[in-house]
């Protein structure tokens, strides 16, 4: 399991069911930031080959940046440390 966290962002990554897909859970307290989840999480997806995976993120208003930032760490933490 790959987990990093901050004073405001949490993400666990653990091994998923389908090994082509990566299932994303996202727990929030800011509302009406779907385009930006999306557009980060798009931009992930397109950095990083996480398929196999099931990502939790607990966050209570993390910056786009910080949460970029975060899942990259907790999957290179998943794969087996620091890349």
């Amino acid at each position: 399991c790959g987990v990093v966290g901050s004073g405001n962002l949490e993400i666990l990554i653990r091994a998923g069911d389908d090994p082509a897909a990566c299932l994303l859970s996202i727990k929030t307290s800011a509302r009406g930031f779907g385009d930006t989840w999306r557009a980060v999480l798009g931009d992930f997806a397109a950095a990083h080959a996480a398929g196999g995976t099931t990502v939790a993120i607990n966050d209570m208003g993390a910056t786009p940046a910080v949460v970029t930032l975060r899942l990259a760490q907790a999957l290179a933490e998943y794969r087996g440390g620091a890349q």
